[in-house]
């Protein structure tokens, strides 16, 4: 991997990646996401691409007097946070004070469209929101119990890695930083950016069997909010049955306005956005699994393994197979083995 800084790539800003200090955090997990999302951009460089994507990395800290940005790797633009980070915590979760400002900020920025994370402890700065109440989350598992415990409504699942509901994606473990910004990478640069990053920094690929979509990013800035929840919900049931109306329904619109709301709020109709998205995650399977075609095809949705194929082509270019030849990773291990780089 080449030295070159993002800073002299040639590219546009895919998004903001805001990192929170607060009293007693990791700070060892702060800047190695801010090195990690670096390196990426330039695993995204090196790999040819023309139009380089750029993660704006920005650290955020409560002043006293309000929550202020305190570095700025990309300075002189406006703010608009995508996706905001909470870092472990180097304290017990119980002895954590109530940190309010943050959880006002965060709220904030949530209902501009930021998708909050939280690594390990930082689950208990994230619950302070309260919009953690009646979603799966996951934390240390040291810690699960305590979470729990404080905050009842939250439904705490500590046997995994990442926990991945949409707007908000958790992950357990004081390391699992490494697991959530690759997990944030190959959303933001794709999985070939992601690999690369993994390789040269001899870890391994973010461990969870779901992953959220990688080369399909979504627009969610656009300030609907009834279907950025829906935006949120399909991600998380992406092998679910689904009808226009159930979407409405979820909306709580009629279905005619909710076809023109969500058509002029993502710029694609409901069923091509629903396509992007298994697709997407067809092809994370392609490239770091040898599970059959059809397996996949129906783990996402789709029964008639004929009728995948023949989307797969019209998203990609490519039969599913070539792809995997092209661009699999796992070619020589077992099917259902973690990829090993």
């Amino acid at each position: 991997m080449r030295d070159k800084s993002d800073r002299n790539a040639q590219g546009r800003i895919v998004a903001e990646v805001a990192l929170v200090i607060y009293p007693d955090c990791q700070l060892s997990a702060i800047y190695g996401l801010t090195d990690l999302f670096r390196l990426a951009v330039t695993a995204a460089h090196v790999a040819g691409e023309r139009d380089t994507p750029i993660i704006r990395i920005t650290h955020w800290q409560d002043m006293g007097d309000g929550v202020a940005c305190t570095y700025d790797s990309h300075p002189g633009n406006p703010h608009r946070a995508q996706y905001i980070i909470i870092p472990p915590s180097l304290i017990m979760p119980n002895d954590l004070p109530s940190m309010q400002g943050l959880a006002g900020w965060m709220t904030r920025n949530h209902e501009q469209g930021a998708i909050l994370c939280s690594v390990c402890a930082g689950a208990f700065v994230l619950a302070e929101t309260g919009l953690l109440e009646g979603r799966e989350v996951t934390t240390h598992w040291a810690f699960a119990d305590s979470l729990r415990a404080r905050f009842p409504k939250v439904k705490v699942d500590a046997d995994r890695i990442i926990a991945d509901d949409g707007d908000i994606i958790t992950a357990g473990g004081i390391l699992a930083w490494t697991d959530l910004g690759l997990t944030l990478v190959q959303r933001l640069l794709g999985a070939s950016a992601m690999l690369q990053t993994a390789r040269f920094l001899l870890i391994d690929p973010p461990r969870q069997a779901q992953r959220p979509y990688s080369s399909f990013i979504p627009k969610l800035d656009h300030g609907d909010a009834a279907i950025r929840a829906v935006q949120h919900w399909l991600p998380a049931h992406v092998a679910a049955e689904w009808s226009v109306k159930m979407l409405a329904d979820r909306a709580g619109m009629e279905e005619r306005t909710f076809l023109r709301r969500f058509k002029a709020a993502t710029g694609l109709r409901p069923t091509e956005y629903v396509q992007q998205i298994r697709i997407a995650r067809a092809r994370e399977a392609l490239e770091l699994t040898r599970r059959p075609v059809e397996q996949i095809a129906w783990e996402i949705g789709y029964g008639d393994p004929s009728a995948f194929r023949k989307l797969f082509i019209r998203i990609t270019g490519l039969p599913p197979a070539e792809y995997r030849r092209r661009f699999g990773v796992a070619r020589h291990a077992p099917a259902d083995a973690p990829v090993q780089i």
